[in-house]
């Protein structure tokens, strides 16, 4: 079957790889690498016969990629970090690129494979850097979308370099050349932006009427590919004109719906151009030049970490930003793999640089998630050892706080919680460690100091010494340990409410001397019970009634002070007896239209009307002579039997 069979092992090797690569929790595309090395030339195992032919379906894959890297392109991505994005990445490009060619310089290689390299290095990985960011929890935090904009116009800018580097083969020739294509570029652009914009929606709109998803797939992919083969045709790059067409659709009507549909083919294609360049990569390649791979390793990460982390200080981002960006971008991304295979089939670059620089990038995305992974404990580090670093706070008091309530994590229950303190006027005070969380939490004008939680110095910002309470909202069991012994050898006094994730967790903290520990769980799980009898038309009281034993059967089973337990349940029951509880009138009611005295409802059902809520209206403790109409909201206290004495009464059953 020549083609199609090896096609069919390279899609085999590469699921059965890339499932490895995703139970070692690494990107997929790591996986598609190795089955390629695999599968390639220079290994004992299974050999591609046509790597050519492979190669050539592989520049779809990198049209593709391009395609839906249009597709998915957005100003409205870049506007929270816009300044970083659009002027501190072409700097970093800039500079990675003068690092690039100095290593280059001291390697011995030419002036022109120096550019080369510090242009492939330049890149960081789009792909990895998502992965790592949902993995770790910091999706949506200031640090990510600092290095989701950074990593969007570093995606564009692969563009123009395809365009440019090649024509440093012939400099002399190459400028005229070169200002030559960037004409045809804008003439290109311009001509897509006034025609595209109007025809290509339409074609789309014109196509989605027909209602035939096949029919739509085809769509997008010929508009892709076709546009990318006219630009070709011009002497213009397949995958610019490609990436172009994509940003012309991005701001249709179909937008999301042409992504949505090209992403499987697009995945399908991307994985025989990662596994094609796996197919160039000598693995003894890595063992004859393993210290000059580890040298280039090193120089390239600890440079281009220290030069976005700069960056990042330069436009006045502080706290755990800059470390975090220089620990998430330093690798080497996978545009490096398309430049680098344009510079092999221009006779830019030698093989031998292409399997250094594909080797580096291959070894740099694997450690991403671990040097990732620093950011927390590091940034702990810093604030242990330069405690004189002024803490970021927001809105707190000049004078000394005192009987406040300290709130440790600003997620939904922190920030609910704050939010009603808020309103009743309580003193209170939100520590945060997340940064998004903390911009929120400002927006919502609270007192709140961001910095991690264990950290003494931190706890001392936010008074917890002269605190009343302290309410520990964090998910994480081994966070909310070690916070509240901090606590305790602070302030051994201060009553604590902490949020549990299960039976084991709940007794721990008992057991570390909480005040209260709350299963959120079970709070949830009630709410639902409630709602569902509700809606099964249980009574009220017999819903409170079930929903209160299940709480103080298992918190009391739970608890480690039984008595006291079972004390504050038998409060809790009397308390239930005189609920109060707001009944609305059915239109048919037999009290409606009758005084409370006629209808003699306190005699007949042992309930006590305290309210009426008429017209937006509350009328309280109404006398005998008021005459309730239909629609009114009542309000009653008594026992279980009397409220469901008067519910009873009210539908006119005796």
């Amino acid at each position: 079957m020549g083609l199609a069979t090896d096609i069919i092992i390279t899609v085999v090797f590469a699921f059965f790889f890339g499932l490895i690569a995703q139970r070692l929790k690494q990107p997929l595309i790591l996986g598609y690498i190795l089955a390629g090395v695999f599968l390639g030339p220079y290994t004992s195992g299974y050999t591609i016969s046509e790597v050519h032919e492979i190669e050539l379906l592989a520049e779809i894959g990198i049209a593709l990629l391009l395609f839906a890297l249009g597709l998915e392109f957005s100003f409205k991505d870049l506007k929270p970090v816009k300044k970083i994005a659009l002027i501190g990445t072409p700097i970093q490009m800039l500079l990675t690129i003068v690092l690039g060619y100095g290593v280059g310089q001291l390697m011995g290689l030419d002036w022109k494979s120096s550019i080369w390299l510090g242009a492939l290095v330049s890149f960081s990985s789009t792909m990895v850097i998502l992965k790592t960011l949902m993995n770790q929890g910091w999706v949506g935090t200031l640090s990510s979308r600092v290095m989701i904009g950074m990593l969007i116009v570093q995606d564009l800018a692969v563009v123009p370099l395809m365009i440019a580097l090649p024509e440093l083969n012939d400099p002399v020739l190459g400028l005229p050349k070169l200002g030559f294509a960037a004409l045809k570029a804008i003439g290109f652009l311009t001509v897509m932006i006034m025609l595209g914009t109007r025809l290509l929606p339409w074609l789309l709109r014109h196509i989605a009427r027909i209602g035939s998803k096949e029919l739509f797939l085809l769509a997008i992919t010929a508009i892709g590919l076709g546009v990318g083969y006219l630009t070709y045709l011009v002497g213009l790059s397949f995958a610019f004109g490609a990436f172009i067409a994509g940003m012309v659709l991005s701001e249709s009507d179909h937008g999301h719906q042409a992504l949505s549909v090209i992403i499987p083919l697009r995945d399908i294609f991307g994985l025989l151009f990662f596994s094609s360049v796996g197919m160039l990569l000598d693995p003894s390649f890595l063992v004859e030049h393993f210290s000059d791979v580890i040298k280039l390793l090193l120089i390239i990460c600890v440079g281009k970490g220290l030069i976005f982390a700069v960056i990042s200080i330069v436009f006045n981002y502080r706290n755990v930003v800059p470390l975090a960006v220089g620990l998430g971008l330093f690798q080497v991304g996978e545009f490096a793999f398309v430049l680098a295979r344009l510079g092999v089939s221009t006779n830019s670059i030698t093989s031998e640089l292409y399997s250094l620089v594909l080797t580096v990038a291959i070894v740099s995305m694997a450690l991403t998630p671990i040097i990732s992974g620093l950011t927390a404990p590091l940034y702990r580090l810093r604030q242990r050892w330069f405690r004189h670093e002024k803490l970021d706070t927001y809105n707190l008091p000049q004078e000394a706080w005192e009987n406040h309530v300290v709130i440790l994590g600003g997620g939904r229950i922190g920030f609910q919680t704050a939010r009603i303190l808020q309103r009743l006027n309580q003193s209170q005070v939100v520590v945060e460690f997340n940064q998004r969380r903390f911009e929120q939490l400002k927006r919502a004008d609270l007192p709140v100091v961001f910095g991690d939680a264990e950290q003494e110095i931190v706890l001392e910002a936010a008074g917890l010494r002269s605190a009343a309470l302290l309410v520990v909202t964090f998910s994480d069991c081994v966070t909310r340990q070690e916070v509240v012994k901090v606590v305790k050898n602070m302030n051994s006094d201060v009553k604590i409410i902490v949020r549990t994730a299960g039976d084991d967790d709940f007794k721990v903290m008992k057991e570390l001397g909480v005040t209260e520990a709350v299963l959120p769980d079970l709070e949830g799980s009630l709410e639902i019970v409630r709602q569902a009898l509700h809606y099964l038309d249980v009574p009220l009281t017999e819903i409170q009634h079930q929903t209160e034993k299940v709480r103080q059967e298992l918190y009391a089973d739970l608890s480690t002070q039984q008595d006291d337990y079972k004390v504050l349940s038998q409060l809790r029951g009397a308390e239930r007896q005189f609920d109060l509880q707001w009944v609305k009138l059915p239109k048919e009611s037999p009290l409606a239209n009758r005084s409370i005295g006629e209808s003699n409802v306190r005699k007949l059902t042992g309930a006590s009307i305290v309210g009426v809520v008429r017209d937006e209206g509350l009328l309280s403790n109404p006398d005998a002579n008021h005459i309730l109409l239909h629609e009114d909201l009542v309000a009653i206290i008594g026992n279980d039997e009397a409220r469901s004495n008067f519910l009873q009464m009210i539908k006119g059953y005796s």
